[in-house]
C-alpha cells in the first residue's frame, strides 16, 4: 500500500487528480471504477481543470461507477447518474456512451447487477476503482455484515449511512433504503485502487480497516489483502495510522 498523508480537503483533492491524471496519460483507454459523495468532488473538480488546459484526454475513457441509488431516476437530482454529469462528465471530453452508471429503476434488480458485472468483464476490467469509506468503514454500499457481498447486488443501507447521507435530502425519510452497489469482488478485481479520506470523523474507521483484521465487519479492511491500493487521506482522517 502506497500512502499519501495531505495537510487538508484541497491537497487530497489535488493528489487524487493527479494520480487519475497520470493513469489516463499512461493508458488513454482506461477504464475508470468512479465514486459519488463529498469527497472525491474537489477531485473532479481538479480532473475539469485539468481537462479544460488539454493536459488529459477523456476521450477513450471508459467508467463504471460504484452503486447507485435504488427508486431515483437518473435525473433526480440526488441519483449518483445526475451527480455524475453534473461534477464531470458535463465538463470533460468523454463519450456519453462511455459511462456507466447501474439502473436503479431496473424492474429485474437482481439482472441488472449480473448485467453490470457482465458489462464490467467486458471492458476489460478496472484500471483505477475510486473509493471513498463510510464512518461504519463500508465501501461502495458495502456495509458491515457477516460475510463480504461479492458480486453487484442489492444492498440494505445501514441506518448510520441513511443518517450520513440525509443532508442530501429534504428529510431523512426521503433518502432511499436500498442501492445497487458493486461487491467486494467487483471491486477486488480492479488493477489498482485509490481511496480518499477526508475529515476527523473518519480517522477511527480508518484505523480499523488498517490496523484491525480484515473482517465483514469493517468492510474497508479487505484493502489489505489489495496489493495496489493507494490510500490518500487529509491529516485528520489519517492521524489514527
Amino acid at each position: 500500500m502506497r500512502i499519501y498523508r495531505e495537510t487538508d480537503y484541497r491537497a487530497m483533492s489535488r493528489r487524487g487528480a493527479d494520480i487519475l491524471a497520470a493513469q489516463i496519460l499512461l493508458r488513454p483507454e482506461s477504464v475508470l471504477g468512479l465514486a459519488t459523495g463529498s469527497t472525491p468532488v474537489g477531485m473532479y473538480r481538479e480532473l475539469v481543470e485539468k481537462n479544460r488546459r488539454g493536459e488529459i484526454d477523456f476521450s477513450g475513457v471508459r467508467t463504471v461507477n460504484l452503486d447507485e441509488y435504488v427508486g431515483l431516476s437518473p435525473e433526480h437530482e440526488q441519483s449518483y447518474r445526475y451527480f455524475m454529469q453534473r461534477n464531470l462528465f458535463d465538463h470533460v471530453n468523454i463519450r456519453p456512451g462511455a459511462t456507466h452508471v447501474p439502473d436503479g429503476l431496473a424492474e429485474d434488480l437482481a439482472g441488472e447487477c449480473r448485467r453490470y458485472d457482465r458489462l464490467i468483464e467486458s471492458l476489460g476490467g478496472v484500471d483505477l476503482q475510486v473509493l471513498g469509506m463510510g464512518r461504519n468503514g463500508h465501501i461502495g454500499f458495502n456495509e458491515p455484515g457477516e460475510d463480504f457481498p461479492l458480486g453487484t447486488h442489492v444492498a440494505d443501507l445501514a441506518e448510520s449511512t441513511v443518517s450520513a447521507n440525509a443532508r442530501f435530502f429534504d428529510s431523512r425519510d426521503q433518502v432511499p433504503r436500498q442501492a445497487l452497489s458493486m461487491g467486494v469482488r467487483t471491486i477486488f478485481q480492479a488493477r489498482r485502487i485509490l481511496l480518499m479520506v477526508s475529515g476527523r470523523e473518519k480517522a477511527d474507521a480508518v484505523a480499523a480497516a488498517f490496523h484491525g483484521p480484515v473482517t465483514p465487519k469493517v468492510p474497508a479492511s479487505v484493502l489489505q489483502l489489495h496489493a495496489g491500493v493507494i490510500l490518500v487521506g487529509d491529516s485528520d482522517a489519517l492521524s489514527g495510522l
